[in-house]
This record gives C-alpha cells, sequence and structure tokens, in this order.
C-alpha cells in the first residue's frame, strides 16, 4: 500500500468508529508516530496529507525536524515520550503539543524555559492508568492537583494522555481516562495507537498516536 492508501484506511476506520459513537470523525486528530522512521518515509506522508508527527526522543527530534519543518511550516509536531527536565529548554523549542507532562517538577521546568523561549507548547497531563511502575505518568491520586497546576501556568492544557497496560484489553483503560477528564472538566484525550484506535475513538478520543499502521514495515 502507498502512504495515501494507509492513510486514507486509517481515516475510514476513525471516521466508522466515530459513526457507531455518534461523534465526527473530524474531532479526532490523527498524531504519525515518527520515532526512528526515516525522512523519506515522513516526507512521503507530508505528501499524503499528514500534518501532524510524533516523536519520543528530543535528540532524535533535534537531527530530524528543524530542516523538514523549514520545507513544511504547516507540520505541527508533538512530543510523546518520557521527558527528563533536563531537556525541557530543547522540547519548548522543538514541540507544538508535549504529551507527556506527569509531574510538578517537570511543569516547573517547561513554564521557566517557555518564557525564556517566549513560546508556550500545549501539555497533555500524562496518567499512568494501568498503575505500572515501569512506565511514565501521574497517579491517578494526584491528576487533578497537576491539571490545576498547569491551569494555573502560561501552558495550555490540552488534555489527558495515558497508555494502557500491554496484552490486556484497553477499553477499560480508555473508559477510566475518559471519566477522569469529564470529572476534571478536561475535553482533550490523546489515547489510542496503532492496535487500537478505533476503540480509543469510540471511548472519547481527540488524538491518536498511530506508527505501525501509517508507515510501511
Amino acid at each position: 500500500m502507498t502512504a495515501a492508501a494507509r492513510l486514507q484506511h486509517i481515516r475510514d476506520e476513525v471516521a466508522r468508529a466515530a459513526t457507531v459513537a455518534k461523534r465526527e470523525s473530524g474531532d479526532v486528530s490523527l498524531i504519525a508516530v515518527s520515532k526512528t522512521r526515516s525522512v523519506e518515509a515522513i516526507e512521503e506522508l507530508i505528501r499524503a496529507g499528514v500534518t501532524d508527527f510524533g516523536e519520543s526522543r528530543v535528540q532524535e527530534a533535534q537531527a530530524k525536524w528543524p530542516a523538514l519543518r523549514a520545507d513544511h511550516p504547516q507540520i505541527r509536531l508533538h512530543c510523546i515520550g518520557r521527558l527528563q527536565s533536563n531537556k525541557a529548554a530543547e522540547a519548548v523549542v522543538l514541540f507544538d503539543v508535549i504529551h507527556s507532562l506527569d509531574r510538578h517538577s517537570l511543569l516547573d521546568a517547561l513554564v521557566k524555559e517557555a518564557q525564556r523561549a517566549d513560546r508556550n507548547p500545549a501539555v497533555y497531563v500524562q496518567v499512568n492508568i494501568g498503575a505500572e511502575e515501569q512506565k511514565g505518568g501521574c497517579p491517578i491520586q494526584d491528576v487533578g492537583a497537576l491539571i490545576e497546576a498547569v491551569r494555573e501556568s502560561p501552558l495550555p492544557l490540552a488534555g489527558l494522555m495515558a497508555i494502557p497496560r500491554l496484552n490486556v484489553e484497553p477499553s477499560p483503560f480508555f473508559a477510566l481516562l475518559a471519566d477522569l477528564a469529564r470529572r476534571h472538566d478536561v475535553t482533550g484525550l490523546s489515547m489510542g495507537m496503532s492496535s487500537d484506535y478505533p476503540a480509543a475513538v469510540k471511548l472519547g478520543a481527540t488524538a491518536v498516536r498511530v506508527g505501525s499502521a501509517l508507515f510501511q514495515e
């Protein structure tokens, strides 16, 4: 399949899932996860119409995206991986949206660097939805306090993000994240990847992060 055909297939799947949930498919943003992908593969998707891309590592994003964005200024770049506070300065300059805010110390670092760079990327509060020690994310019981801290900061609150446990049915985790969002009056939900994005859309995702299903393996 060509990049355009893969993209259309995913858009069709999103539209079907949105119809089941009585939602508009246009309310769901598709983020192409481009970590480890070549510039050539990324440019193929850009030509097909993708405008949002996600990277996990600051160093890799620095190597690829300044030149790409110079040629394609419409691109929005998302940080979807765990972010260390000592990378806050680079992240603020590189990314339009950060999906992995999970602690107050990182928020403080991002605010400091945002003020220095005069650039305020939007942030998602990442929730450790499966209470997994090896994963990043704010503990569920601390989500409210971190949301309020973001709202008191100059950084726009984009919503909540989560990655469910592997090898189990993801829908209960998506439903829990959606419930947390409702409780805290949050509308954005970054959830769903290549293996489960239709389920995420049915349960309220406003951004899905799709990698292998979009790129030719």
